[in-house]
């Protein structure tokens, strides 16, 4: 079986409004300088079973297509202060590769059907210090459609994902997160309204 690429995110999520300025991130103690913006445009399929699976063990699926990460992906549940998620190439075609099918299998092994489409112009930026890459900063305009019951959505949101370079320890993270914060919310930001892009397409 191809064996996956394998991260951990530990991230924060903010809701924003269409016209919100960035934040000032060199305010942030550790971040020296912010990369020019690079657009990625993102176009994913989530999918589950007729009941829900995936969702109710705390797990989704998708093959996303553009930005550097492109392929299948499973994004599994939350374990301390991230989320484990696996990847794998494309492939040929959009039928759920042997290997995918065989991590899954974990959960379920009943039959997959699209669940929603998350359509993504994504703008990303690297938060640098004196170390290398504290976190990586992406502006997300939003396209969701609930494929099973056709409601469409759209939304701006940002997320902080901490890099490389980012405190290794808890104490040290808390405090680059509340100084994230504070950032976020002198620019406008808010607490993000849901924990994921898929619960907020279908309206959780």
């Amino acid at each position: 079986m191809t064996e996956p690429s394998r991260s951990v995110e530990v991230e924060r999520k903010y809701d924003v409004d269409s016209a919100t300025p960035l934040p000032e991130w060199t305010a942030v103690p550790g971040v020296d300088a912010v990369t020019g913006g690079e657009l990625r445009e993102l176009d994913a399929q989530y999918l589950d079973t007729a009941d829900a699976a995936l969702a109710r063990a705390g797990v989704a699926l998708r093959r996303r297509t553009g930005g550097p990460d492109a392929g299948w992906h499973i994004k599994g549940p939350r374990e301390g202060d991230g989320r484990v998620e696996l990847g794998w190439p494309l492939g040929d075609d959009d039928r759920v590769p042997d290997a995918v099918a065989s991590t899954l299998a974990r959960w379920t092994t009943d039959p997959l059907t699209p669940l929603a489409r998350i359509r993504n112009d994504r703008t990303a930026y690297l938060l640098e210090g004196p170390g290398g890459v504290v976190a990586e900063f992406v502006d997300d305009r939003v396209r969701a459609t609930d494929t099973r019951q056709g409601t469409e959505r759209e939304w701006r949101e940002w997320e902080v994902e901490l890099g490389p370079a980012a405190p290794a320890d808890a104490e040290g993270r808390a405090a680059f997160f509340a100084a994230v914060d504070e950032a976020v919310r002198a620019a406008g930001g808010r607490d993000a309204s849901s924990d994921s892009k898929l619960a907020r397409a279908l309206g959780f």
